[in-house]
């Protein structure tokens, strides 16, 4: 019986609601403050408009990477934890990031969680290819 995808399919729910809630606050930040399209040289716009091309930067290849592994049929608990980096990861930089007076800990954080996210991937894929 083919191994059919379980774990990831939530996490990439979370995250795809995630993606809408960064997409809707940085039109409602454009809407606040009139800017139709750039930044204005407005740091409020400039703040939001980079949490949420950093989510777009991370997240989809964290998700495509996620799902070859998932393929590979990992232990549930490998699964898992790879989703929750990448998940934890991306709502603590976000969250970090979006404070005016930026907490750089969150930030730092969440991209540490989001890198383990992406090499824990590519070395599981790795290492699953070259001992086939």
């Amino acid at each position: 019986m083919p191994h059919v995808p379980v774990i990831l399919a939530p996490y990439a729910a979370l995250l795809a609601l995630l993606f809408v809630y960064l997409s809707l606050r940085t039109i409602g930040t454009r809407r606040r403050l009139q800017i139709a399209m750039g930044d204005q040289d407005h740091p409020e716009m400039k703040r939001a408009m980079r949490v949420h091309a950093n989510f777009a930067e991370y997240a989809p290849l964290g998700l495509v990477l996620l799902s070859m592994v998932e393929a590979r049929a990992p232990a549930a608990w490998l699964m898992h934890g790879l989703c929750l980096c990448l998940l934890l990861g991306r709502v603590l930089h976000a969250w970090g990031v979006s404070q005016t007076q930026e907490r750089f800990q969150f930030r730092v954080a969440g991209m540490m969680l989001t890198f383990t996210c992406l090499a824990g991937s590519s070395l599981f894929l790795l290492g699953a290819t070259f001992a086939a």
